[in-house]
């Protein structure tokens, strides 16, 4: 199979629930939709019910979702209850899963360029460390202790040659460690203790080709016999890493996942168990295939302008999504209301940052666009709000999810000039009248969609 063409980009909501929401938090905002999260999650999971636990019984896959993706414990929570941990790489994204009520095993903490106190967070939490650089096994001892079990990331260089602009090549990357630093990793860790173990890497990013995927796995698979026949140590699981992409452009496929799981269960099946290896469980840490075809950041028209180009100017800007920006990410734009117009103008949409770069749209074909007018942008779900900034004084939006039945929860609120001013140290200037007086509540707010 070749994958699955992506269908026509639609909103799961209204220009008439957008306006009922705005009589209380005005745009911009991230919406994502929880009952779409919850089904690609179940999908998930059914394409690889066919891995085996330790005692070989089914269910031994689980996804670690990529916290930096979208750090939000609702929505760390409502994964969890799909049956989902976490994979976090940060002090704070450690707290964020254990205030949604995940603790232990079911949290991956993968280092980079860890301190010591961040290690120690984990080992108390009773996380699964991986570890991305040989000398980290010292380092982690003398943080935290050595754990009984221990995953080490493998960075194979020129040996697998699939990187792209977002995660570039492993023989470029500061993650992991080299074919030759692993096999001296895991008995040297055997020797001070670890009794369990684990293999990981990350080394595709946003890919949409089942193929690819697949040859990760392979890689790992291979790997997981050479460590066992040079070193006896047998693997309890095998981390593919995230990597699954999502169709952002319309000519962008989209993954078939019961295709990928396919391809991987007949490798599982030709290197692992022909080597007498199984039963190794299956994991993953995909972030952006759960929740980023979900969300959505909503944004008025404030000006349509033209210059050498016409120009749509929005009240959101990279501040709130930077992909375009940084990568030339490929966004589609839908405007609420005129989703059946054809399109016959062409604009760059932009936002109000003093940068020229910050733009959501290059010439890309819209139907007519005037002030006021709506606009959703798709797939923001993850690396969205995630990575915004203060940059210019700009303010970071509020978040909703998008509960059945027309429940809009406000899940994060939006940042206030006082927010923004909080961390100074500076006597004698009060800004407190530009701000909110109250933060808003949480309380869900009901639309009708028509």
């Amino acid at each position: 199979m070749q994958g699955e063409k992506p269908g026509k980009k639609t909103v799961p909501f209204s220009r008439s629930q957008v306006e009922e929401l705005e009589k209380t938090f005005p745009t911009p905002f991230h919406v994502y939709d929880e009952e779409a999260i919850r089904a690609g999650s179940r999908r998930l999971y059914k394409a690889f019910s066919w891995v085996t636990d330790s005692d070989g019984k089914k269910g031994g896959f689980k996804n670690y979702f990529a916290v930096k993706a979208l750090p939000n414990p609702y929505i760390l929570r409502l994964l969890h209850e799909e049956g989902q941990g976490t994979d976090c790489s940060s002090l704070p994204e450690l707290l964020l899963s254990e205030a949604a009520g995940i603790t232990g095993e079911e949290i991956m903490f993968s280092s980079n360029d860890t301190p010591a106190e961040e290690f120690a967070l984990a080992k108390k939490l009773g996380a699964i460390i991986n570890l991305d650089d040989i000398t980290f096994i010292d380092f982690l001892k003398k943080a935290a202790g050595i754990p009984r079990l221990l995953c080490f990331r493998y960075n194979p260089g020129e040996e697998y040659s699939h990187g792209n602009p977002i995660i570039g090549n492993p023989d470029e990357a500061k993650y992991g460690l080299t074919h030759e630093q692993i096999i001296r990793a895991y008995p040297k860790a055997q020797k001070m203790g670890v009794k369990r173990f684990g293999l990981h890497a990350m080394i595709v990013s946003n890919q949409c080709r089942e193929d690819i995927l697949a040859d990760a796995a392979r890689l790992l698979f291979n790997l997981a016999v050479e460590i066992h026949t040079k070193t006896g140590i047998r693997l309890e699981f095998i981390n593919l890493g995230g990597g699954i992409g999502i169709p952002y452009a319309p000519a962008d496929r989209q993954v078939n996942v019961e295709e990928y799981a396919r391809r991987v269960h007949d490798l599982y099946q030709e290197i692992i168990v022909e080597n007498g290896l199984s039963p190794i469980r299956i994991i993953m840490e995909s972030g952006r295939a759960v929740t980023g075809p979900y969300g959505y950041l909503v944004s008025r028209v404030r000006h349509v302008t033209q210059k050498h180009r016409a120009y749509v100017g929005l009240d959101a800007c990279m501040a709130n999504l930077m992909r375009p920006a940084l990568y030339g990410a490929h966004h589609q734009i839908t405007v609420l209301g005129k989703e059946n117009r054809p399109l016959d103008h062409v604009y760059d949409v932009t936002g109000s940052l003093c940068e020229n770069n910050d733009k959501f749209a290059i010439q890309r074909p819209l139907p007519e666009v005037r002030p006021g007018d709506i606009m959703v942008i798709h797939d923001t779900g993850a690396h969205g709000h995630a990575m915004g900034f203060n940059y210019n004084g700009k303010l970071r939006s509020a978040e909703f999810l998008m509960q059945a039945g027309g429940n809009f929860q406000l899940i994060r609120r939006a940042e206030t000039i006082n927010d923004y001013f909080a961390t100074l140290n500076f006597k004698g200037s009060d800004f407190s009248g530009f701000a909110r007086k109250k933060a808003p509540s949480l309380t869900p707010v009901k639309t009708k969609k028509q």
